[in-house]
């Protein structure tokens, strides 16, 4: 599938602010499974400095300064990508998930997964969460098969909640709430795996929906959205939606990955004001490229 993905983040003042300085992980990677034809993030007002880089991850990074006095601050990002359905190896799948784990797989690069196997700032390895993910790590149950079923459980035990939860929620909270959003669910899934030892990734991106039958797709009516992938070996992930209960195929854009949403949220930043109130003010659109578009 084509897509144009447009995502426009809008932030307004009640005073000047003299100085913004911000970071966004807004272009999405080019990928074996994803073509990036285009991507272009813009400023207004224009930044009297604006570059991007590769941060640790190969994630890229847009770094942008206004100094010009505003009260109204916007950010959009559009791309124009090519997703195609991951295929994944029958062998990786089936393999008994301990062997899996960095600590103890034979693959020469595990190495390089350990990040992903450890706690990070939002994702805890608390005792709750280790043995939820046990009822579905048998000993000797294929990986595939183990983290598939997890993510059913998960999709089937929480509540999908916006407002149960923010930015700052642990991963007990969620255990006590039962719910929450996608960041969440792609959150716990990762305790619930890494606690075991294995290595998982956070991945931020979009979801292609589709609009109700009879229905016109609304513009403006995507949303940021983020999953889960579990390293299988042989630098392959295999990438998983607890929010739809679904793996991450031809309809996920991937944007970035990281060991939790801290490291690759859309925008952060600082300002330099008197403002008292702000606002801010998020459109996301992905809207399908159809043949003879003109795109």
């Amino acid at each position: 599938m084509r897509y144009v993905v447009s995502h426009r983040t809008t932030y307004s003042y009640d005073a000047d602010v003299s100085d913004s300085l911000g970071v966004g992980y807004l272009t999405p990677r080019s990928l074996p499974w994803q073509d990036v034809a285009s991507s272009v993030v813009t400023i207004d007002p224009e930044p009297g400095d604006l570059r991007t880089d590769l941060d640790h991850y190969g994630n890229t990074v847009t770094y942008f300064q206004v100094t010009e006095p505003h009260q109204a601050l916007s950010v959009t990002a559009r791309s124009e990508v090519e997703v195609l359905e991951p295929r994944y190896d029958d062998a990786l799948l089936v393999q008994p998930w301990e062997t899996c784990r960095p600590g103890t797989s034979t693959d020469p690069d595990a190495w390089r997964t350990v990040d992903f196997a450890l706690g990070s700032a939002l994702v805890d390895h608390t005792p709750e969460a280790h043995a939820y993910a046990a009822v579905s790590l048998l000993p000797g149950r294929p990986l595939g098969e183990a983290a598939t079923e997890l993510m059913q459980r998960i999709h089937a035990d929480f509540t999908y909640e916006p407002g149960a939860t923010t930015v700052t929620s642990t991963i007990a909270d969620v255990l006590e709430t039962r719910a929450g959003v996608c960041q969440d669910f792609a959150h716990l899934t990762l305790a619930c795996l890494r606690s075991h030892g294995l290595a998982v990734r956070y991945v931020s991106g979009y979801l292609a929906t589709d609009p109700p039958p009879g229905k016109e797709r609304i513009v403006g009516a995507d949303a940021s959205h983020a999953w889960a992938a579990v390293w299988l070996g042989q630098d392959t992930w295999l990438a998983l939606d607890p929010t739809n209960d679904q793996r991450a195929g031809e309809r996920y854009v991937t944007v970035a990955w990281g060991r939790d949403y801290g490291d690759v949220p859309p925008l952060k930043g600082v300002i330099f004001t008197d403002a008292k109130e702000s606002t801010m003010g998020v459109e996301v659109d992905v809207a399908p490229v159809v043949a003879g578009s003109g795109h």
